[in-house]
């Protein structure tokens, strides 16, 4: 057997607090939403003033990088570049979603919707960049 790590709660809350934060600070409404190794929602919120349709794409966004163990982004390009049998598998082909890799294993993902793509991933990374941030100090 493997061993595995999972998020917690406490990391969720820390990883949308920073993603919350990264957003914020540009000044961006955006909805965020976090999952497990298995895609499943373990947290979901739309600022104020983000669009309504971002609350369900942002889910989407975490669900597909958990499947596919790449950011969403990578979807994306594939259509973009002229592969559009990518719209025919069970990912949503938008930049903004972050796998959360640790020890090379995909233990869930950051899902961003609400402004351009690369502000949503911008702000995806950010949430992810602090658990693995915190995990580092937790290790010093």
């Amino acid at each position: 057997m493997k061993p595995t790590q999972a998020l917690t709660l406490d990391d969720v809350k820390h990883i949308a607090a920073a993603a919350e934060s990264e957003a914020r600070a540009c000044g961006w409404a955006v909805s965020i939403a976090v999952c497990d190794a298995g895609g499943h929602p373990l947290w979901l919120q739309r600022m104020d003033d983000a669009p309504l349709m971002s609350a369900a794409v942002a889910p989407e966004k975490a669900r597909t990088c958990v499947l596919s163990g790449k950011p969403s982004k990578a979807f994306e390009d594939m259509v973009n570049n002229g592969r559009i049998a990518a719209l025919a598998m069970p990912v949503v082909p938008l930049e903004g979603g972050e796998p959360i890799l640790i020890d090379g294993r995909v233990i869930g993902a950051v899902g961003v919707s609400g402004v351009k793509a690369g502000e949503d991933a911008q702000v995806a990374r950010a949430g992810v960049a602090a658990l693995v941030r915190g995990m580092e100090r937790q290790v010093a």
